[in-house]
């Protein structure tokens, strides 16, 4: 082989080092007749739309896609500002929320919260389309999406309040499903999105809608739902449990004491906690009253009667526990 031979095939490894270091510094676009920067560019690209690279058995996100989640703004909802035209974004909101584009994506789902803080009527007739597409945005894979939707989710409670009812299925399991994920931003903020509306959507409306999730697959949607159900039940009062039915409340929250997560228990815990001065205030009531079907004198006969004789067990020692506390506490 000629000395020149040598040379040229030396040549190479620098040559690909070079092109290698200068794709790292800028974005160039690759000459046409070079396939092999062609693919590798095309590669590039690839990587970049997965959003994340696994590291050692550790998701670490793309240095591409951190670049596109640092653009992205989170306003609080006491920070936006109103719409400049109303009209023109009512006509272009639906469009917005359709785009592939996530920049443009995001900015249609502010527009939204915009809409149900200023401008709800205007929205109203579109509602049930546009919860629709804000669910589409919750199962996006870019984070930055999926958390400026779970923001406008909890905009929508605030405003439309019951009214989101009709739609709210897919959104609830949404928000539920991530509440239990491990990235803490997103779970946080689907965590007070779920507040939110066990806090502006009325119990009975909601309650059974929460009542399958009790008994989900996944142990961590079980305990964000039970967490929703221990907050709702309260706001019914004491004559809306009572006709709710407080027996049908004991037996879930009795189910929920023996849940794989501790989350779960606790929410259980609360609720019959509840329950019980629920249960002991319109005893007293009823005891007081003329009736001729008296409720059972105490807390204690009446979970013996309305549970297994485990359950009452378990319901029993919780509430004995916790209200011994409370009195050694006092």
């Amino acid at each position: 082989m000629s000395e020149t031979a040598l040379r040229d095939l030396n040549a190479i490894p620098g040559s690909e080092k070079k092109n290698e270091s200068s794709s790292k510094g800028s974005i160039t676009k690759p000459l046409a007749g070079n396939a092999n920067e062609n693919q590798e560019e095309c590669q590039k690209k690839a990587t970049a739309a997965l959003g994340a690279l696994s590291i050692n058995g550790a998701e670490v996100a793309n240095t591409g896609v951190e670049i596109g989640i640092a653009e992205v703004e989170y306003i609080e909802s006491e920070n936006l500002n109103d719409l400049e035209d109303v009209d023109t974004s009512l006509k272009t909101l639906v469009t917005g929320l359709e785009s592939k584009d996530w920049v443009l994506l995001c900015e249609a789902l502010n527009n939204v919260r915009r809409f149900s803080i200023f401008h709800k009527e205007a929205m109203l007739d579109m509602l049930g389309d546009v919860i629709s597409l804000v669910v589409r945005s919750l199962k996006n894979p870019r984070s930055a999406v999926c958390k400026t939707a779970i923001m406008t989710s909890a905009d929508i409670f605030n405003a439309y309040n019951d009214l989101v009812v009709d739609s709210l299925d897919p959104l609830l399991l949404q928000l539920l499903l991530k509440s239990s994920q491990d990235k803490r931003f997103v779970c946080e903020a689907a965590e007070r999105a779920l507040v939110a509306m066990t806090t502006w959507v009325s119990p009975p409306l909601l309650l059974p809608k929460l009542q399958p999730y009790l008994k989900n697959k996944n142990p961590r949607v079980r305990a964000k739902a039970s967490m929703c159900f221990c907050r709702s039940v309260p706001r019914l009062g004491v004559e809306g449990i009572k006709v709710y039915g407080i027996d049908k409340f004991i037996q879930t929250a009795a189910s929920q004491l023996s849940d794989q997560l501790p989350e779960s228990r606790e929410a259980a815990r609360i609720l019959l906690l509840e329950l019980q001065t629920v249960y002991e205030k319109f005893n007293d009531l009823t005891t007081a009253s003329v009736s001729e079907h008296p409720e059972p004198s105490s807390w204690e006969n009446f979970c013996q009667s309305k549970l297994s004789p485990l359950s009452a067990q378990a319901v029993l020692r919780v509430t004995s526990i916790s209200r011994e506390g409370l009195v050694m506490g006092s």
